[in-house]
């Protein structure tokens, strides 16, 4: 109640009520379509391959809507919108982790459409759907924007050097072409923050074009104060350079072929920086702080619904589609990607993995899931609570 009280005090109560608006409605419009497309793919894929789905849901809990269609599927939206599940015929849970106990009453038909009964091949099809749409959708949604918009980038040449940074001691000038950091090509201007957001050691090797001439510097990073999204300010390594044209952008026109080539590129990119990202955590390189969860997902659509345009919406949505396609593909239990390892398992022994044996390592994957929702939770509301009251 103090807390509650505190926030009211500080914002007042229009200020409260518009933020509800800005940070709660985007958030529940961005998630549901995101969970919408990572379940149509499961759901479209086992109609195609003749699997019964008994239902599929937008949100977990009690339900607020529902309809069953023609085929027998009950379509749903449920109370808590984090989520959702295609439940399939035989399916002990929604994460289908395990069969029904009553699978074995099911008739010689039904068993011919329930999911347990299904051949490896089949099965490891449907898992694979669910996050293969959600790189699909960014892959469509990316260029469209490309094809119809343009491709908007920032050449990565300097044009303003910042005073006592990093780039001014080791001597970048302005209209020097930044090729590569750390060994990684640079295509764009933005693609420098992306690489040195990435270093650890605090140091960078800039492979640079001056005068037709490539140039190798090896340098250590300076901290400079910068204004983060939600108007905070903070102090982070930066090479200290500022593109040629900070107001204008130069729009590239594509075919759509070519829009279709950068789309996957595109994508490609944000998958790779994200591995690269998710593995300098899990060798202590990064630390666990920066790890994010549900909140922090809708402090950032927040944000930029509040500051921004739709496109920059939209762009968004499909980074976080690649990243949940991404991180449902990991090997964990109870995700897409620990269901592939088993089917795979099973498609190379020719033998079905024990129910027991399933059940223990569905609830050792669960176990993990949770605890990692309740770190990134954590980190989320300590970084909330430096922002509203630092």
């Amino acid at each position: 109640v103090k807390i509650w009280f505190l926030i009211i005090l500080r914002y007042g109560k229009m200020d409260w009520l518009v933020n509800t608006v800005y940070y709660v409605v985007p958030f529940i419009v961005l998630l549901g379509i995101l969970v919408f497309v990572h379940e149509f793919g499961h759901f479209i894929v086992a109609r195609l391959t003749g699997v019964q789905v008994e239902a599929f849901s937008i949100g977990f809990g009690k339900t607020l809507w529902s309809r069953k269609d023609a085929k027998g599927t009950t379509w749903k939206i449920s109370a808590v919108p984090l989520g959702g599940y295609c439940q399939f015929l035989g399916d002990a849970d929604a994460s289908s982790s395990t069969a029904d106990e009553k699978a074995e009453e099911l008739s010689e038909e039904q068993k011919k459409v329930a999911f347990p009964y299904q051949n490896p091949f089949k099965k490891l099809a449907i898992v694979l759907a669910g996050p293969g749409a959600n790189y699909l959708f960014a892959i469509v949604v990316f260029a469209a924007i490309f094809y119809f918009v343009g491709k908007i980038a920032f050449p990565p040449v300097v044009g303003e050097v910042f005073k006592d940074s990093a780039a001014d001691a080791a001597g970048i000038i302005p209209n020097d072409r930044i090729l590569t950091i750390n060994g990684h090509k640079i295509t764009y201007f933005e693609d420098i923050r992306k690489e040195v957001d990435l270093i650890t050691d605090g140091r960078a090797t800039v492979e640079l074009l001056r005068d037709g001439k490539k140039m190798t510097l090896t340098f250590p990073l300076k901290e400079i104060e910068v204004q983060e999204y939600d108007g905070q300010t903070s102090k982070r390594p930066m090479l200290g350079v500022k593109s040629v044209n900070a107001i204008e952008v130069e729009q590239e026109k594509l075919s759509l072929w070519g829009a279709v080539k950068e789309a996957c590129q595109e994508t490609w990119d944000v998958t790779e920086a994200t591995l690269r990202g998710v593995g300098q955590m899990i060798t202590g390189k990064r630390s666990g702080e920066e790890l994010g969860g549900i909140v922090r997902i809708a402090e950032m659509s927040g944000d930029i619904s509040k500051k921004s345009g739709l496109l920059d919406f939209i762009v968004f949505m499909c980074l976080l589609s690649i990243n949940l396609g991404l991180i449902n593909l990991f090997p964990i239990p109870v995700l897409d990607g620990g269901h592939v390892v088993i089917y795979l398992i099973e498609i190379v022994t020719g033998k079905e993995i024990n129910n027991k044996l399933k059940d223990s390592l569905f609830k050792v994957g669960f176990s993990l899931i949770i605890a990692l929702m309740v770190f990134a939770t954590w980190n989320d509301m300590v970084r909330l609570f430096h922002r509203w009251f630092a």
